[in-house]
This record gives structure tokens, sequence and C-alpha cells, in this order.
């Protein structure tokens, strides 16, 4: 009898996407270990920050969908614009976010600090420089190519 569960876990353009985004964030663990020489569990989970998972992932899924279906097919057309819309909201909105939480913070230590208040600060660590998202397409394709071939 043939199982769903068999071809999810044969899913070579799943994993290549899901290994893409795992890896991604090992090397953020790991490059954060490095700088500040302590661990950082949350950055498991960043969102932001070198490389980036997001676009890790997404062409992790591209590539696997090119070797597996073809550059021709549909199912590459939607990947790589998937891919590319990601991408840019990383280094773009989410950048400009990113920004905007840097500055209200510093706003906030001003007029909280001085009045002896506890607020949450927001989270910086949201999108991605130009190079964060390059390194992690580049380790996307690479991966898609070791988990496709």
């Amino acid at each position: 009898m043939h199982s769903p569960w068999t071809d999810l876990i044969g899913n070579r353009v799943l994993w290549a996407a899901v290994a893409g985004w795992l890896v991604a964030q090992g090397i953020k663990v790991l490059l954060a270990l490095v700088v500040t020489r302590k661990f950082e569990p949350s950055y498991i989970f960043a969102a932001g920050g070198m490389p980036s998972s997001h676009s890790a992932l997404v062409m992790g899924l591209a590539t696997g969908v090119a070797r597996v279906q073809g550059l021709g097919s549909v199912y590459f057309a939607l990947a790589a614009v998937f891919a590319g819309v990601v991408m840019y909201d990383a280094a773009g909105v989410r950048r400009a976010v990113s920004k905007q939480a840097r500055i209200l913070n510093l706003m906030m230590d001003d007029f909280f600090h001085e009045r002896g208040l506890d607020v949450h600060r927001l989270g910086e660590l949201i999108g991605h420089t130009p190079v964060e998202v390059f390194a992690g397409a580049a380790l996307g394709i690479a991966l898609g190519l070791v988990f496709t071939a």
C-alpha cells in the first residue's frame, strides 16, 4: 500500500528548502557564537542576520524545482517568482522595519529610562542587507543542487 508519508519523506525538493532554512539558522548561531563568544539560542529562530534563511529556503525550493521539473515548467516559474518576492521583501521592506525599530528603541530608551519606566524593546533583527540575502540565496542554490542530484 502506498503511503502519502512516503511521498512526503521522499520529497527531495521539500528537503532542499528545509535544509536551506536549517543550515542558515545554524550558521547564524555559529556566527553569533564567534562574534559574541556566547551561545545565543534566540538566533535559532531569528528572522534577520547572516545568512538570510528566507533566501536559503526559497532558493533551495526554486533550485530543487528547476532540477526536478525543469526550467520551463510552471512549477519553476511559481517558485522563482515566489523566491524573488521573498528576497525583495527581506532586503527591502523588512530591512526598513529593522531600521525603524532601532530608531524607536533609542527614542523609547531616552523617553522611558529618564522616567524609570520599564518598556519592552522592539525586535531589531528583522530584515537583511543585500549581502545577507545573496549569501542565503547562494546557500539555498547549493543545497538545492545537493538534495536533487
